[in-house]
């Protein structure tokens, strides 16, 4: 064997030796990587546990490593809030939520045992949504108005109505629906939609309100029946169903919105590689598809946009919860 051939050898076996000591390293890396917890503040089979499930099931391909769901139902979201306040900053802990427990519960909860400003750091936000007013099957309603005179009529101006949580964003909605159509209604707190929708569906409540993602599955299938959406807009999933801006109730135009968050002091690379991966997952047509037909409005924003439309929400929501004269338990 020449001297070349020898060197041109000794060099592929030092570069094949290379090579296969950096894929045993990532493997080995890969195999040592921590799962990805997202803790959800509802119980399973709510509208929020199957967003998270639907993103979860495309940010373990982009991340690379197993991204799990917990749930820790109770209190609107306030014990799932305060695991992520507890929980470690190292990357491996996520909150996904809408706006009630991060901008709503530190409103009407003397000591919620968290404060969102101090305590999480947005990591990006996903869509925005709307609430939405659902009679049940058994109710002889299939308009609002007709909901409105069957409450006067049967049920001499009184009624109650579900919402998932107390002191919650439907509750406030109860109040002054209840004021505009001078009706007595009082709101009935669940723990979360899926208890409140399962009452609904037995007929044991005639009325709730919740996301329109709570309602649109047992919606489309003739269970119960979406009659009114907040907004200015109809959705997209249920067309047909006119807006209590339509109907005259107004002050509602800041949506209600879906974010992700961190436990403050999360390492910043952390962030903005969750933050890009779940902006491709968003753009996926089949998780906008999907999303879409659950009642979302899709669209992904940044730590930042997502930061700005909590403050401005917040702050709308102050004003409509002072003027509704409601002390904080």
């Amino acid at each position: 064997m020449t001297t070349s051939r020898r060197h041109l050898l000794s060099r592929l076996l030092r570069t094949a030796a290379f090579l296969g000591a950096a894929l045993t390293v990532g493997v080995a890396a890969a195999q040592s990587a921590k799962p990805v917890r997202i803790l959800v503040g509802f119980p399973a089979g709510g509208g929020s546990d199957a967003i998270a499930r639907a993103l979860a099931d495309k940010l373990k391909d982009q991340l690379g490593v197993p991204v799990v769901v917990e749930n820790r139902p109770g209190a609107g979201g306030q014990i799932a809030a305060q695991a992520l306040k507890a929980a470690a900053p190292d990357g491996t802990t996520l909150f996904l939520t809408h706006d009630h427990t991060i901008s709503i519960l530190p409103q009407v909860v003397k000591n919620p045992g968290f404060d969102p400003v101090r305590d999480f750091v947005p990591v990006g936000g996903f869509a925005t949504f709307v609430n939405a007013f659902a009679v049940s099957g058994g109710t002889p309603a299939n308009t609002f108005t007709e909901y409105v005179n069957w409450v006067k009529t049967a049920g001499s101006g009184k009624g109650a109505v579900g919402i998932p949580a107390p002191a919650s964003t439907p509750e406030f909605l109860v109040k002054l629906i209840g004021q505009k159509y001078q009706l007595d209604l009082v709101s009935a707190p669940y723990r979360g939609s899926a208890p409140m929708i399962a009452d609904m569906l037995g007929n044991q409540i005639n009325a709730g309100v919740a996301s329109v993602q709570d309602f649109i599955e047992n919606h489309k299938a003739g269970k119960l029946r979406v009659v009114g959406v907040l907004g200015t807009k109809r959705q997209a999933a249920m067309p047909d169903v006119p807006t209590f801006d339509e109907m005259g109730l107004k002050g509602f135009e800041d949506l209600p919105y879906y974010g992700i968050y961190a436990p403050t002091g999360t390492p910043q690379k952390f962030i903005t590689e969750f933050s890009i991966a779940l902006s491709k997952v968003v753009a996926m047509p089949d998780v906008r598809d999907q999303l879409t037909a659950m009642g979302l409005t899709v669209g992904y924003m940044t730590p930042q946009q997502l930061a700005t439309r909590q403050a401005d929400y917040t702050k709308a929501w102050t004003r409509i919860i002072q003027t509704s004269g409601f002390v904080a338990q």
